[in-house]
């Protein structure tokens, strides 16, 4: 109750604090006009601003400090020109610097961002939402991003075809632009607005000024830019862009003796097509035909002991590359801990590796395949003038079998079948771009399931509605989502699911859920709703709620760690303004979360504080504490009943510094603990940066976690038609280092290194049976094992339970030790711009080591000791025809 009275408390009391504190003073718009090219040539971008047809249009200049000193006058001036003909527009800007022989000329691949850069943002369709940046280096280093969701989501892998240059003379340096009409999207009108601002980064100061003033207590970034006038008569530009390619790659690993497919080598030559047409100016198709992802880092390693999935980020180009119109996170809050990772689309289930596996006889040999190849894909999207944003994603993966072979017989068994992914999305913005409205329908389909293959479901849909409303100049907002999911299948496809970690529809004493075997079909619900305030003065909060019902399963082609979930969130976030002799900026938050289950099980009680520190250095540094006093999980005893979990208390702490010094460090710990000690958990991170000169940066970060926790879920074991949920105290460590080699030769020849040895090794004692879940003291949720009901032969343990000399039960040792080495070594040649060469070289090394060994001997004996770890060659070679 005096939680409940709480949290109405903090809704209603915050927004008038809010209320009361400084308001932001209206800043009025600039306006740029440009001029066309009509009687006089174009530019030749050479990075020198010298030619005639600058002439036409003044300099515009009155910079403004963005940050640390927000609306001051900037350390050096910057001045720029826009002027444009019918194919493209250009741009000049002048960063003006009184030590020009200092500025920084960092090499690194696209979108680096290193040293001294400028970049101009482009909302041609000026919905005040999306905008296009284009920004270069003094270096001469390209970058471009697409902005959405007013700034908030910033993509970096979308690659348009422009052309800059850039020189440095006695008055600072140049930058000249060149952007095809055909890299943006607009409108058909006949005089053109568009939102427009142009950022500078001064490197020596660490500071940023604009063209268009940005006080930092605003909603946004594009809905805050200045306008570009006088663009006239502008024909939209078709894009078309054909980019066929070639693979040749050959795998090399250790061979098996008496095994046909692991003869010591592969080899194989692949081709494949990707396509960008512009259906209209505004609308653009993706097309990939067969594509090959190899010079794709790798993920990194990790392992989890709670029985969830690991979620990893997005790397393959066709994906990630305007991800953005597809992204539909279920509960993304200020405040976090609300399974922000959730979404409706997750690409990597699209070229998944296969999930069957045929049961394998002794003296059989498998030939499994890597992955689901993709056959074809295809992406429609983009937005339109009137505030349509559009977004069609269809995709088709193969039908794989795995070849057995026994004795020189072969047969083939379907591991994976026919599927196809559909994927739709479309918002519409309303109310003078204040307010959108949107939604999404996915759908996953499986062809031809074999008996071997019903455990997976046939068919899956999903769907949501979402929307945001902003006012009081977008400082303001509420907004939400409600989503659904159907998944239809076989009795064991759907049985399958039910039991699953995310579901445990079969756990004992959950009245709310029960498990029927004789289902072949599931719908769930979901959603989050928050009320906020971004802007306008210090104070900024946000508060809500989320849930997930227990029915609710997005895995086909989504992500979602668990169901049966409603919490509820609050966040108060105080930021400084101004730059001050200590600090360049503080922001100081508090958050606190509630949690509860659909059969109203109060599950979790949390409080968090944290603060983050721009100290005037810019040495970055944070901190931040946790204490939940009221924790329960339905998922520790997988399928077992509810289970009571101590309070804890958690905490972190990093500091980095200056990202401008060439060699640099950062730190980085947090741990938690339980308040009667039965379990707690370290983790720290250092990193280290070390650049000798523009065009190389090498980096190593190391990692070392300590986890224990006595009661560690093992197995439910079912002895004498009883359930024995068997637990211990496992005492596990993980240790790895990711090291990163960048050498650029020059903004397009480039050669990168990464490499990641990681060991994680647990150890398992003090085996226990859960007896009673609830109880509130630790021993008494307990009943320990004594020693000589145990005894340990040929890694099974066997229980003598009533110590009459016979076993009543057995389990396997559960301790472990997980060893993997990673590594790629890319080359990177645009050769012209849109078109490459890759070579590369992966290596990859995974397999068990001994969990009695010390960390480092582990290591020593799997990785640095193994001769023969997996090794891939590739060659890849791209052409892009623009048509």
């Amino acid at each position: 109750m005096r939680t409940s009275l709480l949290l109405i408390c903090m809704v209603f009391i915050v927004p008038f604090i809010s209320i009361a504190q400084d308001s932001t003073i209206i800043v009025p718009k600039r306006v740029y006009t440009t001029k066309p090219l009509k009687s006089v040539e174009p530019p030749v971008v050479d990075g020198k601003l010298n030619d005639i047809s600058w002439d036409i249009v003044s300099w515009e200049d009155g910079f403004t400090e963005s940050r640390p000193d927000e609306n001051t006058p900037p350390s050096n001036q910057t001045r720029f020109k826009v002027i444009y003909d019918r194919k493209y527009i250009y741009v000049g800007i002048q960063c003006l610097d009184n030590e020009p022989d200092k500025i920084v000329k960092r090499l690194s691949r696209r979108d680096g961002f290193d040293g001294d850069w400028v970049g101009i943002f482009i909302d041609s369709y000026y919905d005040k939402r999306t905008a296009f940046g284009f920004i270069v280096s003094a270096a001469g280093v390209k970058g471009d991003v697409f902005e959405s969701n007013n700034g908030g989501n910033e993509d970096d892998s979308w690659n348009p075809i422009w052309y800059t240059k850039t020189n440095i003379d006695a008055e600072g340096w140049t930058a000249e632009m060149k952007i095809p009409l055909s890299q943006l999207k607009f409108g058909k009108s006949k005089e053109q607005v568009w939102g427009f601002e142009v950022m500078r980064r001064h490197f020596r100061e660490e500071e940023r000024s604009v063209w268009q003033r940005l006080p930092p207590d605003t909603g946004g970034f594009v809905s805050e830019f200045g306008e570009l006038h006088g663009l006239m008569d502008l024909e939209p530009q078709n894009q078309l862009e054909i980019q066929p390619y070639t693979v040749g790659s050959v795998k090399t690993y250790e061979a098996e003796e008496g095994n046909p497919f692991r003869d010591g080598s592969d080899g194989k030559l692949t081709v494949g097509l990707d396509a960008k047409i512009g259906i209209t100016n505004d609308l653009t198709m993706d097309v990939t035909i067969n594509p090959d992802f190899g010079q794709v880092e790798a993920d990194p390693s990790a392992i989890a002991l709670d029985g969830f999935q690991i979620f990893f980020e997005e790397q393959r180009p066709f994906f990630v590359e305007n991800k953005n119109i597809f992204d539909y996170t279920v509960s993304s809050s200020e405040a976090g801990n609300t399974f922000g990772s959730d979404n409706l689309f997750y690409s990597r289930r699209i070229g998944r590796s296969p999930q069957g596996y045929p049961d394998l006889l002794d003296n059989e040999f498998i030939d499994q395949p890597e992955n689901a190849n993709i056959l074809g894909a295809a992406k429609f999207s983009g937005k339109t003038k009137n505030g349509w944003s559009i977004g069609v994603l269809e995709s088709v993966t193969a039908r794989k079998q795995a070849t057995i072979v026994n004795n020189g017989e072969r047969r083939k068994e379907v591991v994976e079948p026919l599927t196809n992914y559909f994927v739709g999305r479309l918002q519409k913005d309303f109310n003078d771009r204040n307010t959108f409205v949107g939604g999404i329908l996915t759908a996953t389909n499986r062809n031809q399931l074999t008996p071997e293959l019903d455990f997976l479901h046939k068919s899956a849909y999903s769907g949501g509605l979402d929307f945001k409303h902003q006012w009081n100049d977008r400082d303001w907002y509420v907004g939400g989502n409600v989503i659904w999911s159907h998944v239809m299948g076989s009795e064991e496809a759907i049985r399958n699911t039910q039991e699953s970690i995310a579901h445990l529809f079969q756990r004992v004493g959950a009245d709310h859920v029960e498990l029927d075997p004789g289902r072949t079909s599931l719908t769930g619900t979901g959603g989050n709703l928050q009320l906020g305030k971004i802007g306008n003065g210090h104070w900024k909060f946000e508060t809500g709620a989320t849930w997930r019902s227990p029915e609710l399963e997005l895995n086909d082609i989504g992500f979602q760690r668990r169901a049966d979930d409603i919490r509820h969130y609050t966040w108060i976030g105080y930021q400084t303004l101004k730059s001050d002799k200590t600090f360049r900026k503080v922001g100081i938050n508090y958050n606190h979360w509630s949690v509860w289950d659909f059969g109203g099980n109060f599950n979790s009680l949390m409080f968090n504080t944290n603060s983050w520190q721009n100290w005037k250095n810019n040495w970055f540094s944070n901190f931040g504490f946790n204490i939940e006093p009221v924790s329960y999980s339905n998922f520790a005893l997988r399928g077992g009943p509810r289970l009571r979990e101590s309070p804890q208390m958690s905490f972190w702490n990093g500091i980095s510094m200056d990202e401008r010094k060439k060699l640099r460090f950062e730190f980085f710990h947090n741990g938690n603990k339980a308040s009667d000690n039965s379990f707690s958990s370290y983790y720290v991170e250092f990193g280290a940066v070390y650049q000798p000169f523009n065009s190389l940066r090498i980096s190593a970060s190391p990692e070392y976690g300590t986890n224990r926790n006595k009661l560690q879920y093992i197995d439910n074991l079912d002895v004498n038609g009883e359930t024995r949920y068997l637990n211990g105290t496992v005492e596990q460590r993980t240790l790895s280092m990711s090291f990163r080699l960048n050498y650029t030769i020059n903004p397009n020849l480039t050669i990168q290194y990464w490499g990641q040895p990681f060991i994680s090794r647990g150890r398992y004692n003090n085996f226990k049976e859960v007896v009673d879940p609830l109880a509130k003291n630790f021993d008494d949720r307990i009943s320990p094992f004594l020693e000589n009901q145990l005894s340990l032969s040929e890694d099974v343990y066997a229980v003598d339970d009533d110590l009459d000399g016979t076993t009543d039960f057995s389990f396997d040792n559960p301790d472990f030790s997980f060893v993997q080495f990673r590594s790629n070594l890319v080359v990177r040649w645009e050769y012209i711009p849109g078109s490459e060469i890759f070579l590369v070289w992966s290596q990859d090394l995974s397999q068990s080591g001994n969990p009695r060994e010390m960390l480092f001997q582990d290591l020593q004996d799997n990785i640095f000791n193994n001769e023969k770890p997996q090794n891939i060659f590739l060659i890849k070679a791209t052409y892009r025809f623009i048509l």
